[in-house]
């Protein structure tokens, strides 16, 4: 049962199959659009993540001040 965990056992030889896996799917030419894409989402995860904690931070300054 617990080897079934994701992710949790890949060492250095199983992420070179999978990198070359996906170079043979995708290309040389789209593995960097592909990257870019990513990078993109992830940022704009970070910055949506940081929005909400701005917003519990001021919700929470808000609650001391009427205190």
């Amino acid at each position: 049962m617990n080897q079934f965990l994701l992710f949790g056992t890949l060492g250095a030889t199983e992420i070179i199959i999978i990198a070359l896996i996906v170079l043979l799917l995708f290309g040389g030419k789209k593995i960097p659009e592909l990257m870019k894409g990513i990078g993109k989402g992830v940022k704009s995860f970070k910055d949506g993540m940081k929005g909400i904690e701005d917003e519990i931070k001021e919700d929470k300054g808000s609650e001391e001040e009427k205190k």
